[in-house]
């Protein structure tokens, strides 16, 4: 599962499982203050708020170059750019650090950070026991803007980039430049740009208007008028773009808005 649906939203599965952590460490505080007369509230979200930041941080110094290019991008947090281990590794350093001249509040802070955990990392083994392990690239037959079909599978003699979007869809159209310019930088990696359910002549317009080119190199537009793809591989919302490798497996998967940090960060998984 990528994303979990709440009416007209989609939220990011990881984003869905970070939330449901802190309120399960937050409701375990809460009852250490009523029963036990321990507030571990005001240290809870200190590591919290440590390791948020420190999360971000590591993600934005792992790609300070892309970063460099766009400074105001470090703020941007919509593609989920974070690096989750560093955030646990700063959260630890903090709590320990506040809890160690008040032996009071060590183990409501213990059993806080494992409620967490336990919620954190047994929902994303759970989500990963429910997912094909190997999901393949779907057996379906796409149009060219031409009109010519292809098969989808054709296009997997090399790592792929396969992303499902819509001209109607603003994260989308936001995440296309970051797309195009990827596909210059790696010709070795075919980008596929399934659009669902549009005509050619809108997908066309759209390009045109956006001044962006129709093909660029490795890049290709298709055209899959009854969305079979999203629906062949379970797709909750647009845009979602996965990530295969030479082989055909598909190595991760991403829900919502890639930036060009967060698109290093997948394509380093599938680069020959």
């Amino acid at each position: 599962m990528d994303a979990i649906r709440l009416g007209p939203l989609y939220i990011p599965i990881a984003v869905a499982l970070s939330l449901a952590a802190v309120l399960a460490a937050t409701l375990v505080a809460e009852w250490f203050q009523r029963r036990r007369g321990i507030d571990p509230g005001t240290t809870l979200w200190r590591m919290i708020a440590a390791g948020f930041i420190s999360a971000r941080l590591a993600f934005i110094l792992k790609h300070h170059a892309i970063y460099l290019a766009a400074p105001l991008s470090v703020f941007d947090i919509r593609d989920g750019g974070f690096a989750s281990m560093a955030g646990l590794i700063a959260a630890c350093v903090v709590g320990a650090e506040l809890t160690r001249r008040h032996a009071a509040l060590r183990r409501p802070v213990l059993a806080c950070m494992l409620a967490g955990c336990a919620v954190w990392f047994g929902g994303t083994l759970l989500n990963q026991a429910l997912t094909p392990a190997h999901t393949p690239m779907p057996d379906v037959m796409v149009r060219r803007l031409d009109g010519r079909e292809v098969a989808l599978r054709s296009f997997a003699s090399r790592p792929v980039v396969l992303n499902l979007w819509a001209t109607w869809c603003p994260p989308c159209r936001r995440e296309m430049p970051a797309l195009m310019a990827a596909q210059a930088n790696h010709p070795e990696i075919a980008f596929v740009l399934v659009n669902q359910g549009e005509s050619a002549a809108t997908v066309a317009a759209y390009f045109e208007r956006e001044r962006l080119p129709v093909s660029v190199q490795s890049t290709t537009i298709v055209l899959d008028p009854g969305s079979q793809v999203a629906a062949r591989l379970g797709v909750a919302g647009m845009p979602t773009t996965l990530f295969y490798d030479a082989a055909g497996r598909l190595r991760t998967r991403h829900v919502g808005e890639l930036s060009p940090a967060t698109l290093a960060d997948k394509l380093a998984a599938i680069r020959p």
